[in-house]
């Protein structure tokens, strides 16, 4: 816990309050690269490197969020494949993505979320609405959002 100081500010600043929520549907990114279940787990390595992202929702064709694939999850199955010495075995996403994936409400606020990710040692939590996805918060999002206060007053 960090050290609170009763004192007010200091002579010369000005106090800063932000009577904004900080919501985190102000920051998600909603324009997400997904992933089909049928696809090969190698196009996925393929889009991780040209698009420089660590992992993505796959989502069935209703935009539905059924699992989330990650670097990890490729990097397992390219180290089965090789220990089974069976490289082209069933390599669908559907096989290798983490299906019970935790989600986040869009309209949580962005330090409830930030103590989520400490909580679960998770890199991005997927926004689901109404079944749909609709947005994805990442760790970088979070700091993105601290960064917009300029202020000692986070409300």
């Amino acid at each position: 816990m960090g050290i609170k100081s009763f004192e007010g500010p200091r002579k010369g600043q000005q106090q800063v309050v932000h009577n904004q929520s900080l919501k985190v549907s102000d920051y998600m990114t909603r324009d997400l690269i997904t992933f089909k279940a049928s696809q090969s787990v190698e196009e996925v390595i393929d889009t991780l490197i040209k698009k420089k992202i660590s992992g993505g929702p796959v989502v069935n064709d209703k935009n539905e969020l059924i699992g989330i694939i990650s670097e990890g999850d490729c990097i397992k199955q390219i180290s089965e494949s090789r220990y089974y010495n069976s490289p082209a075995q069933n390599n669908s996403v559907e096989r290798h993505m983490v299906k019970n994936v935790e989600t986040i409400d869009g309209n949580l606020n962005i330090f409830d979320a930030a103590n989520k990710f400490l909580e679960s040692k998770r890199r991005r939590f997927p926004i689901v609405e109404d079944g749909k996805l609709v947005g994805q918060i990442s760790q970088k999002d979070i700091l993105k959002a601290t960064i917009d206060l300029k202020s000692q007053n986070w409300k």
